[in-house]
């Protein structure tokens, strides 16, 4: 399971984007998981690093849920029409 940081800003994505990428890269499950119930601060920067990490684990043939995604951050998602992309981890 991959870990978001608890603060995922617009000046964190690029450091949270390589070290999910090497998740991904490196897991070999049939699911990529990622952990957000640590997130306390983040803005909408947060949701494109969710999208980018799900097309990275489509693209090998993996699904893709996010666990424990701070109900901010979810209704942000829906007020931008991804919500849908972001499927609750079971």
């Amino acid at each position: 399971m991959l870990v978001l940081p608890a603060k995922l800003t617009h000046d964190d994505v690029p450091a949270c984007l390589r070290m999910l990428q090497q998740g991904v890269a490196g897991s070999n499950g049939s699911s990529t998981v990622v952990d957000a119930s640590a997130l306390a601060q983040f803005d909408s920067s947060a949701l494109a690093v969710l999208l980018d990490c799900r097309r990275e684990a489509l693209a090998l043939g993996r699904g893709f849920a996010v666990k424990a995604l701070p109900t901010r951050l979810r209704e942000l998602a829906s007020l931008y029409g991804v919500a849908a992309l972001l499927p609750a981890a079971p």
